[in-house]
C-alpha cells in the first residue's frame, strides 16, 4: 500500500520495508527534519516567555503558595 509522501507528495510505500516511512525517500526525512530545525513550521500557541502565559505554577507543576 502507499500514500503520498508528506514532502513532496510522491508515492511513498507505507510497509515496514520503507525505513523513511511516511517519507518516500532519506532526502525528503532529511528535508523535513531541516524544516523543524529551522522553524520553517511553527506549532501554533503563544510563544514561549510570553508574560500573558505566566499562571500560578512554578513552572515546574507545582502550584506557587
Amino acid at each position: 500500500m502507499t500514500h503520498k509522501c508528506p514532502h513532496c507528495g510522491r508515492p511513498a510505500d507505507d510497509s515496514k520495508a520503507n525505513a523513511d516511512r511516511p517519507f518516500c525517500s532519506q532526502r525528503c526525512r532529511e528535508l523535513d527534519l531541516m524544516s523543524w530545525l529551522d522553524e520553517g513550521y511553527k506549532i501554533p500557541g503563544p510563544t514561549a516567555g510570553d508574560p500573558a502565559d505566566a499562571g500560578d505554577d512554578d513552572g515546574h507543576g507545582r502550584l506557587n503558595e
